[in-house]
């Protein structure tokens, strides 16, 4: 049996405030001496997301909380949210992730600060590249890869959403979260298209250029650092928070969605990566924490997480 992990109960919830009138979820959180720092998504009435502040004692006990989200979409791409924040501190800046969502497209973006108040904005970075580039693209692979990393192109495809939509459909890149130091001299992150977790390098951001992600996405085989494998990761997997460095490896926190008959169940599970984080060294059987008992179908979440 797995150590049990202690449930603390809820720490925050929604307000009568604009920004998270609907709900409250996902948060990025960071120590910082006695104080914990979360990032969390604020959701509004109409599900629309924005990161929310609040700073924890403890660390449980709330102590300060905006009543302004830490920024608002900036343009087309994050207009209907930015969603799901994470954030890993490399050297001396904070890197705040999180996914820009317009409706119907998902891409993960970044912005840095030096003293978690003010942030920069730097935009999308991972691909964006149309269903039918992506699918030519990932078909390179096939064979080498599981199929179902067509899955969102097929499903498209064969309802011919693009048209009903009236939009340019994109590949779904989610869960950006940066690890706490450099690897062999680059930024390393993982990042998912669906429905695995990749990791991605780079030593300047001018790198990520649409070449260098072709080139990425038509040899997934060598990026994917973890399938989903298990009963419990039947959908999908994603990051969870930044890998944590440990004397035997880099310890990756993930969430897991199982595909049911009744909606899409979410657990949180763990795999220690190795120094070269693209090699799995091992990979739990069975969640670290899943919904149990009646509230268990309450707690099935949207398949866009």
């Amino acid at each position: 049996m797995y150590p049990l992990v202690k449930k603390h109960g809820i720490i925050l919830s929604k307000t009568e405030n604009f920004f998270n009138n609907a709900g409250v979820s996902n948060p990025a959180a960071i120590r910082e001496g006695k104080f914990v720092h979360l990032f969390y998504r604020a959701v509004s009435e109409g599900n629309f997301s924005t990161p929310g502040y609040c700073k924890l004692k403890g660390p449980r006990e709330v102590i300060e909380r905006c009543t302004e989200p830490v920024f608002s979409p900036g343009n087309n791409n994050e207009s209907h949210g930015t969603e799901d924040p994470r954030i890993t501190k490399i050297e001396s800046t904070y890197y705040l992730t999180y996914s820009a969502y317009d409706g119907v497209n998902v891409s993960s973006a970044y912005a840095i600060s030096k003293n978690l108040k003010k942030f920069e904005r730097h935009g999308i970075i991972t691909p964006r590249f149309s269903y039918d580039a992506y699918s030519l693209l990932i078909r390179m692979n096939l064979g080498d890869i599981s199929d179902k990393h067509l899955m969102f192109y097929n499903l498209f495809e064969k309802y011919k959403l693009s048209r009903l939509l009236n939009t340019e459909l994109y590949g779904w890149d989610k869960n950006l979260v940066f690890f706490p130091r450099k690897i062999h001299g680059k930024f390393a992150f993982s990042h998912r298209l669906y429905p695995s977790i990749q990791i991605a390098y780079y030593e300047d951001p001018k790198e990520l250029t649409e070449e260098y992600w072709s080139n990425y996405i038509s040899s997934s085989k060598e990026h994917i650092v973890l399938n989903p494998s298990f009963h419990y990761e039947r959908s999908h997997i994603g990051a969870g928070c930044p890998p944590i460095e440990t004397d035997d490896g880099w310890l990756l926190i993930y969430h897991a969605a199982q595909a049911t008959k009744t909606g899409v169940i979410y657990h949180a599970a763990a795999a220690l990566l190795d120094d070269n984080p693209c090699k799995v060294l091992a990979h739990l059987e069975k969640p670290k924490i899943e919904p149990r008992g009646k509230k268990r179908r309450s707690e099935q979440c949207r398949i866009s997480n």
